[in-house]
């Protein structure tokens, strides 16, 4: 039998990907780690690696195709002796689906089940229960009482599911004709409208208004959107109403930093290494996360994660979107350190080799429009982070010193922060704090 190579899910959040390019064809021989395809996953376009040894038998699916499921086979492999001619000629498996269905419904929107180890390469983690289920066939049955699973949820077909919400139907009124009774499209659609939905959380997010039709008489383009920029879309809809924002803004004055940064860009040109202004508030911002706990926060639920270290997402501009890698542990890191690693990670970003925990996870982040003159601007918190730090230009204005109506460069920082998760009160110690390190900065070098 020919071992099935599937798409992997290269990130927790990953539910299907683009195969942008196969770097081996049929009939060739693979070892053990060697790089089979690029895939473009949500966030970027990573390498597939051989885990079995073989022949390309047969590849399933062409270069560029997107929205390739999880878990669906995209080439076989003949193992060590196998005939490649028999390989290519076997049926893929298709993934089995919830209560023994084999294959996905017409219409349905389920993705299928994540690949084994066995025959993908080495995944950062799993993907979610919910993206791993494949829908059953749509046909009714003799009708059931509603299915309930673990914890008595009611078992429902995603697409049943969303028409469900759509039509304002309660899924524990509606019985099911699936397999152990669960809904599927066709019970959704023979039960009666108008029933309170079962899950109102969800309801605005499936209510969201359509853009209005571009008028044809106005000369333009349509640009399909990558995989990048439709999550990006999804995750800030969806952090804009599920997160309530709290905004507090402080001006900072920079001579002190900026001096500072001079001093010791001098010091270390000898080693290659050149400070930012962003490389210094990255490890003030660590600094006054690691002062004020209470905002070093996540927001779970019934639960309020405290983390003891302070790891910094940096917003970082790529072609096609925005994405945020990681500094670890920034607050106990060399503001040198953190130069070499911003640049380093920035580079690899705009190349999109970032490895899944290069960019995921994080305590807070940081977006940084100071270069491009942007005076002040209120970021958007990226779940489940509790707060992110928008930093504006540094520009001469006028400021009081030691009682003295003087000229300084000014920059203005603004939080927001989860407000479920964060006081008003600790919001503004924590912008205290990164103010005072700003200003005295050889505070955060000690």
């Amino acid at each position: 039998m020919p071992i099935e190579l599937k798409m992997p899910a290269l990130s927790p959040t990953m539910e299907e990907g683009t195969l942008a390019k196969w770097l081996v064809k049929e009939g060739d021989k693979v070892n053990s780690g060697d790089i089979l395809a690029e895939i473009e996953t949500d966030k970027a376009t990573m390498e597939f690696e051989a885990v079995d040894e073989g022949t390309i038998a047969k590849i399933l699916v062409p270069e560029g195709a997107e929205g390739v499921k999880v878990g669906e086979p995209i080439a076989l492999l003949a193992g060590e002796g196998e005939d490649v001619s028999a390989a290519a000629s076997a049926n893929p498996s298709p993934p089995a689906g919830e209560g023994g269905a084999a294959k996905q419904a017409p219409g349905e929107g389920a993705t299928k089940p994540a690949p084994s180890p066995e025959n993908t390469a080495p995944q950062s983690a799993a993907p979610s229960p919910s993206s791993a289920a494949a829908a059953p066939p749509e046909q009714p049955t003799a009708r059931s009482s509603p299915a309930r699973g673990e914890g008595d949820r009611v078992k429902a077909s995603p697409l049943a599911r969303r028409i469900a919400e759509e039509k304002g139907i309660d899924l524990s009124s509606v019985q099911g004709s699936g397999p152990g009774g669960r809904i599927v499209k066709a019970d959704i659609e023979q039960a009666p409208a108008g029933a309170p939905a079962a899950a109102p959380a969800r309801t605005a997010a499936a209510s969201q208004p359509q853009p209005a039709p571009v008028s044809t008489e106005i000369p333009h383009e349509t640009v399909k959107l990558s995989n990048m920029r439709k999550t990006i879309a999804r995750r800030l809809s969806e952090a804009k109403q599920t997160v309530p924002h709290i905004y507090l803004t402080v001006d900072i004055n920079l001579d002190a930093l900026l001096k500072l940064r001079g001093e010791l860009n001098k010091g270390l040109e000898s080693r290659g290494v050149k400070l930012s202004v962003n490389d210094l508030l990255i490890k003030g911002l660590a600094q006054a996360l690691i002062e004020v706990p209470e905002c070093n926060v996540s927001f779970a639920g019934d639960q309020l994660i405290q983390y003891k270290r302070a790891d910094i997402s940096v917003a970082v501009s790529i072609p096609g979107g925005l994405i945020t890698p990681i500094v670890a542990n920034a607050n106990g890191k060399s503001v040198s350190a953190i130069a070499r690693e911003v640049h380093e990670l920035a580079a690899r970003a705009r190349e999109g080799k970032l490895q899944p925990h290069e960019y995921e996870g994080g305590t807070a982040s940081l977006s940084n429009m100071g270069m491009y003159g942007i005076k002040q601007f209120e970021a958007i918190i990226n779940p489940p982070q509790g707060m992110i730090m928008a930093i504006g230009a540094g520009e001469k204005r006028p400021y009081v010193i030691n009682d003295s109506l003087q000229i300084a460069t000014v920059m203005s920082a603004t939080g927001s922060f989860d407000h479920r998760a964060i006081d008003g009160a600790d919001g503004a110690k924590l912008m205290q704090a990164f103010k005072w390190l700003v200003e005295n900065p050889l505070g955060m070098l000690a």
